[in-house]
């Protein structure tokens, strides 16, 4: 039998996780979701992760994806959930509040690895962008098939703001925007971010993604082929069962590499 692992995927707007079949990344039971806490600080999201876990009666390891920086397990930045974060060691509350031993990575990283392990980036080559476009923009650097940590591209500048303001799938939303419209500003945000890295192909992933033939199409001026994400709003927590497995000997580490 296939091994599993459970993945929680922290958001801005929602929790969500799910035990994985690491050999296909299908869920093996239902997916799970409550709301992101507001405020959210880390003992109120620590709650609902536990709350995750005993939902589906979850023992040993755990992955679980946080919206900003992590190095070590640590949180290093705080753009969608309380500033509380900054500092925290992650991995560590997450498994004293679980029981289970917590592997904490960036948000966009695991969407990442998970779709160029089994979605769009599979067999790729050369520099592939994953983005993640939801409440922020979550990116992850692929060149030849190893993950560049933390890139947070979605903060890059563009006239004077971030571009996550500007290219969100919440921007979209909270500004009322057709798709060409912002189809446009994801086009001077893709264009501004292939000057940077010269990519050979970007996904696009997110919640939005499920409907890439509404704005995909009107994307202009960007040489780097764009398609959308295969695994959609799951990847972030195929992608932490991955890294999970991957720091866990004995438990499918052996079919995910970062």
């Amino acid at each position: 039998m296939a091994s599993e692992m459970l993945g929680i995927d922290i958001g801005g707007s929602g929790i969500k996780g799910a035990p994985v079949d690491l050999s296909d990344g299908s869920f093996t039971q239902d997916r799970f979701r409550a709301a992101t806490p507001h405020p959210s600080r880390p003992e109120a999201v620590v709650r609902v992760v536990a709350e995750i876990v005993k939902h589906f009666g979850w023992e040993g390891p755990v992955g679980v994806t946080y919206p900003g920086v992590v190095i070590d397990g640590v949180a290093l930045s705080a753009a969608n959930v309380s500033k509380h974060w900054i500092g925290v060691d992650a991995a560590a509350l997450i498994t004293e509040a679980t029981g289970c031993a917590a592997t904490v990575l960036n948000d966009a990283d695991a969407a990442g690895i998970a779709e160029m392990r089994l979605g769009a980036g599979r067999g790729r080559g050369g520099t592939v962008a994953v983005l993640t476009l939801g409440t922020g923009i979550g990116s992850a650097v692929f060149t030849e098939g190893v993950l560049v940590p933390n890139t947070e591209f979605g903060h890059i500048q563009i006239d004077g703001r971030d571009a996550e303001h500007r290219a969100s799938a919440k921007a979209r939303e909270d500004e009322g925007l057709g798709w060409e419209k912002w189809a446009k500003r994801l086009s001077v945000y893709l264009g501004t971010l292939e000057a940077l890295i010269s990519p050979s192909l970007f996904i696009l992933g997110g919640g939005v993604s499920r409907k890439a033939e509404r704005f995909v199409p009107l994307i202009k001026g960007v040489r780097a082929e764009i398609v959308p994400a295969r695994l959609v709003n799951n990847a972030g927590i195929v992608g932490a069962a991955m890294a999970a497995a991957a720091h866990s000997p004995g438990r499918g580490a052996g079919q995910v590499t970062a």
